[in-house]
């Protein structure tokens, strides 16, 4: 697997609840991922009067939910009182996209607080997690970065009732389709008694808990640790939470003991088209690469070469281990904060490279106008519309090589304003 986004500035969205456990993120060619920040999981506004269109969506929607196995009883209990959820609709219409660069989220996300909170997250759940890790082969301090970005270690759960709000997209959002899966999904989990309707409650797009599984998810994965009966990822005691998110990763190929990333020295001279391109490590090594002081490079394994912020900033290598991490969220930046912040609550420092501070990512107007750009002078053939898959960064690095630049690929206000002369 090449991960042909290696090199793209960050595009960051506020889109709660979303990703490879969450199954909800665009997967564009642009890597997003949620801030991790306290508004993340904001509470939807109260509901409004049901309107009658509403109610004959839930009235056919019924016999559906009968089909999949909801007895009468769990269906009326669940919409006992679920009203019309207007701010969720606003929220999925108007999910505002900020041009934030890659290291302003890493600040946010991997914050002194939320290092010193993990550490004491660490100690406070010690035999918890040793018994986790013990059975799933996922280090603990990988489970409690994922709990961290994903809840604030429990403190952001979310509070939205998750029947309204799913009902609600189901009856009128832009993904009726998926979201009438995860409503079937949370109705399913309520039939097998794992919560009740008044306690399922989370994200305003159906994620729940403290790692933020959406329903269908948590039926594929999630699992009943402490041994209750209940799969109970809403409960203050995390166990049943973290234990799920560890089983997610162990069922799709985490390896114990190696990296998802490591920092690398590249040598003088080194050819930066080669970012995104996929090298056993051994063949790396005879390129000339290294890890940077502090860090050390698997002995084999395949691995990728990862420009976050172009080639004068950080050089990453992304293993096995990060296309795991990315099956949680399918966003290159949520990838390495989770393995970042595992790194730094196992003692780990920081990144040793710099970050090109004095540059930025582009909004959506400014990336149209570098497609133009590129266009006009000749290198891109593909559709004006502000998305940078692959044609366009095939095109941004023939634009940086013809004109002395490192082709990393990396698309920037400073790349803009090279194309605009300036």
């Amino acid at each position: 697997m090449m991960l042909r986004a290696a090199s793209l500035g960050f595009v960051l969205s506020t889109l709660a609840g979303c990703g490879g456990v969450h199954a909800f993120i665009d997967r564009s060619p642009f890597p997003q991922a949620r801030p991790a920040e306290a508004g993340r999981l904001a509470t939807a506004n109260p509901s409004t009067a049901r309107p009658a269109a509403f109610d004959r969506w839930i009235e056919n929607f019924r016999p559906r939910a009968l089909t999949e196995g909801i007895s009468p009883a769990t269906f009326d209990r669940a919409f006992a009182g679920v009203g019309y959820n207007e701010d969720v609709l606003a929220r999925e219409a108007h999910q505002p996209e900020f041009t934030r660069p890659i290291w302003g989220y890493l600040e946010t996300a991997i914050s002194d607080t939320r290092i010193e909170t993990g550490q004491r997250m660490l100690r406070e759940h010690a035999d918890t997690l040793a018994a986790i890790e013990a059975r799933y082969g996922v280090e603990r301090e990988v489970v409690v970065a994922i709990w961290g970005l994903e809840s604030s270690y429990g403190r952001l759960r979310g509070t939205t009732p998750i029947i309204e709000s799913l009902a609600t997209l189901a009856h009128e959002g832009r993904r009726r389709g998926f979201f009438e899966q995860q409503l079937v999904g949370a109705l399913q989990i309520l039939e097998a008694g794992d919560t009740t309707p008044d306690q399922m409650v989370g994200s305003w797009a159906g994620a729940m808990g403290h790692t933020q599984f959406i329903p269908t998810s948590y039926l594929a994965y999630a699992v009943d640790f402490n041994g209750d009966g209940r799969r109970d990822i809403w409960a203050d005691d995390p166990t049943d939470a973290l234990a799920s998110a560890a089983a997610y990763l162990s069922r799709f190929g985490w390896q114990q003991g190696q990296p998802a990333i490591v920092e690398v020295r590249l040598p003088r001279g080194f050819d930066t088209r080669q970012a995104g391109s996929s090298r056993d490590i051994g063949e790396w090594r005879r390129l000339g690469v290294e890890a940077q002081r502090g860090q050390r490079l698997p002995q084999s394994g395949e691995a990728t070469l990862m420009f976050p912020a172009g080639a004068n900033g950080p050089a990453l290598m992304a293993f096995r281990n990060f296309r795991v991490i990315k099956r949680y969220n399918n966003a290159d930046a949520y990838a390495i904060a989770i393995a970042h912040l595992a790194s730094r609550l196992q003692g780990g420092g920081d990144f040793v490279a710099a970050w090109p501070r004095d540059d930025r990512p582009l909004n959506a107007d400014e990336r149209e106008e570098l497609q133009r750009h590129l266009q006009r002078a000749g290198f891109y053939g593909g559709e004006i519309d502000g998305r940078i898959g692959q044609m366009s960064l095939a095109a941004v690095r023939e634009w940086q090589s013809a004109n002395g630049l490192a082709p990393d690929g990396y698309v920037s206000l400073a790349l803009l304003q090279r194309m605009r002369g300036r």
